[in-house]
């Protein structure tokens, strides 16, 4: 059970390292090179974006022994959400999930890998292949998301009502934030950072990675972000009634 501590560490440190990651990077693969197989990791409320960085303690044997195949060979690792929660040694899982690339890694002395994880593509499950060293893998689909690789067009999105809506959420919801970082984060880069660290729902989370688009994403988050501000106050003004 890795698995929350992944979650709360990520959303305690995104806006500290979140802010001007570049899409690609120098060692990251063409698209024409991308691996044919992917081991996924199953992690119920974590979601990885193209762009993002996700901190891991991983320390489960089979998680050591996809990491350490993965340091091996293309770095590559998926991330995807169980459909019901973490239950059981396979859970069913989504059919879209995201791919990064472990970009750093060190080592603990009671056994543990502390990794990171970059954003790099999603993807669709093709198949899945039999248990590798207690680990799954499948054959993905990168085709319908090659535009992940792309340039993002953030002008269209309403900055401001983001901002607005995420300082009521956070107030709300006591998520202390470094706001001179979010004030200096580029809009796409910020649009994923927030979809990433908000505490929402597992369900919410696979619709902000599912959004077909950057300026689709930022319309979701923002809706779930005043929705849920209006939830708070319609409780607030019950419990005064």
């Amino acid at each position: 059970m890795l698995q929350l501590r992944a979650a709360e560490k990520c959303r305690q440190s995104c806006f500290h390292e979140l802010a001007r990651h570049p899409m690609t990077g120098v060692f990251d693969p063409a698209f024409e090179d991308l691996p044919v197989e992917l081991p996924i990791f199953p992690l119920t409320g974590v979601l990885l974006l193209p762009g993002g960085r996700l901190p891991l303690n991983i320390f489960e044997p089979r998680y050591l022994n996809m990491a350490s195949s993965a340091l091996a060979g293309d770095r590559m690792v998926g991330m995807i959400q169980p459909t019901g929660g973490n239950e059981g040694a396979q859970p069913a899982v989504y059919r879209t999930g995201c791919a990064g690339r472990l970009t750093s890694f060190s080592e603990t002395e009671d056994g543990r890998y502390l990794v990171t994880l970059s954003g790099y593509l999603r993807f669709d499950i093709d198949r899945e292949l039999p248990l590798r060293d207690g680990f799954r893998t499948i054959v993905p689909d990168w085709t319908p998301y090659r535009e992940d690789l792309a340039e993002n067009d953030s002008r269209s999105i309403d900055r401001d009502r983001m901002l607005r809506a995420l300082r009521g959420y956070f107030t709300a919801n006591q998520v202390d934030a470094n706001w001179e970082a979010i004030k200096d984060t580029p809009t796409d880069s910020l649009v994923n950072a927030l979809a990433m660290m908000c505490p929402f729902q597992p369900s919410e989370k696979q619709a902000l990675l599912e959004a077909v688009t950057l300026v689709d994403r930022a319309d979701v988050m923002v809706a779930l972000l005043e929705m849920s501000l209006a939830a708070n106050d319609d409780t607030a003004s019950l419990h005064k009634n």
